[in-house]
């Protein structure tokens, strides 16, 4: 039996689901033309009127936005309620340009506090158990849409947010909860420490987590449940669209099922704007339905996925997505060819004596692009024998070149040298663009 928080919203008849899409996206549409200058603008540069959309049938009539939209409109102009109504300001992480500011009205905060309910009760979460929050509260969505989520289940939730790794595992021991939510990386770094401490698991009251904001790989999950003797599930999300609980992996572990009662998904070839068909890799682009502060039409986010066409056995109705296969934007392109992290992370994580802790180095050296790939080997295997670190690295580097078709260069390094983050794992140091 799979655990469902909202069986007749995540469960509607796919007929029902499409009629309300429709309604939603007409409604939207004809809200933010009134009341967004900047999407007026934009569609009447696009020869689209309101009235043009009468069903999600219509949907691909209207133009994109991007980012560099928001960032153009910054901070609020591409707010469609006054400020009077809006109650909370988030605003992204961005490493170049303005940040992307996203607001919520008191109805924009109760919609992020269903999808996360969905989204922690697809986990099996009810309001008996405890909830650990170690995503960072602040601009950053994570910890307050974790914690949204937790308490409109019911659940005792401790803001734990981030840092102090020590005050945390403290924490799981003595306040017992039983769920966390973090990204995948700081729950490695939670483990590494109970190990190093003689803490096991079995002295936790952990049942499961709920990892997101970074990708990450099956070999990376099961790394995690193994360590913390926990079920391990997958979030997405992303603050453009609300944040924390756009889609969520439930127990069949079968991929992730998007809020299709709030936000429409879209799958396009990135490089034509045209939609995929369902199975095949493209950008997941989403068109906000229920939102009222910042109701985003056919948000191009970058992320890599497909839909996955078979229903799910769990029963949900909502289109399910893979994990995330990479970004368009974060991509790699080595000599001509294109390269996600999680396509080497998933070499990594099936290897023994290679830790799960990793870093991309890219070059340019005489025209000539190079990849470097630093990774951290085991306490098990650590060793100061050259031959066998050779061997090792020779081992690697040839899986690795299997899986992208291109030469690598493969450094082993000591367990631990790989700096840890308590946010998103930094994955690529590209030098090519810091000599730009």
């Amino acid at each position: 039996m799979y655990s469902i928080y909202n069986p007749e919203a995540e469960t509607m008849p796919k007929d029902r689901l499409r009629e309300l899409q429709s309604e939603r996206l007409v409604r939207t549409v004809k809200r933010v033309y009134e009341n967004v200058p900047a999407y007026r603008k934009k569609f009447d540069e696009a020869g689209v009127r309101p009235e043009d959309i009468k069903s999600i049938e219509d949907l691909t009539k209207l133009p994109f936005t991007y980012k560099q939209d928001l960032r153009d409109n910054y901070p609020y102009g591409l707010f469609a309620v006054p400020m009077d109504d809006i109650v909370r300001i988030h605003a992204s992480s961005g490493t170049t340009g303005k940040q992307t500011v996203v607001g919520y009205t008191r109805n924009d905060l109760k919609v992020w506090g269903e999808v996360m309910a969905r989204t922690i009760g697809a986990g099996g979460i009810t309001n008996k158990d405890i909830g650990h929050i170690s995503y960072g509260y602040g601009l950053f969505t994570g910890g307050l849409g974790g914690h949204i989520g937790s308490e409109t289940i019911g659940c005792a939730t401790i803001p734990a947010s981030t840092g102090n790794t020590a005050r945390q595992v403290t924490i799981l021991l003595d306040f017992k909860p039983t769920f966390l939510l973090c990204t995948p990386s700081y729950a490695l770094t939670l483990a590494e420490y109970m190990a190093e401490h003689g803490i096991t698991r079995e002295q936790l009251s952990l049942k499961c987590g709920f990892f997101g904001a970074e990708p990450w790989t099956r070999g990376m999950q099961q790394d995690i449940e193994n360590r913390l003797g926990i079920e391990c599930f997958d979030i997405y999300g992303l603050s453009e669209i609300i944040g924390p609980g756009v889609a969520y992996e439930c127990q069949a572990h079968e991929g992730l099922h998007v809020a299709e009662d709030h936000f429409i998904l879209e799958v396009i070839d990135p490089s034509t704007g045209k939609p995929v068909p369902d199975g095949e890799r493209g950008e997941l682009v989403f068109t906000c339905i229920t939102k009222e502060a910042l109701p985003l039409i056919r948000y191009r986010t970058h992320d890599v996925g497909y839909i996955i066409p078979e229903p799910c056995k769990c029963g949900r109705t909502h289109a399910r997505i893979s994990k995330l296969l990479g970004r368009t934007d974060d991509m790699l392109i080595i000599r001509g060819v294109n390269v996600f992290p999680s396509q080497i992370e998933s070499v990594l994580t099936s290897l023994e004596g290679i830790a799960p802790h990793y870093q991309l180095l890219v070059d340019r050296v005489n025209n000539r692009d190079s990849l470097t790939v630093l990774v951290e080997m085991t306490e098990e295997n650590f060793t100061d024998e050259v031959r066998k670190i050779e061997a090792m690295a020779v081992k690697v580097r040839r899986e690795i070149e299997n899986v992208l078709g291109i030469s690598v260069d493969v450094r082993l390094v000591a367990p631990k040298t790989i700096t840890r983050f308590e946010g998103k794992a930094v994955r690529i140091i590209d030098k090519r663009k810091l000599r730009e």
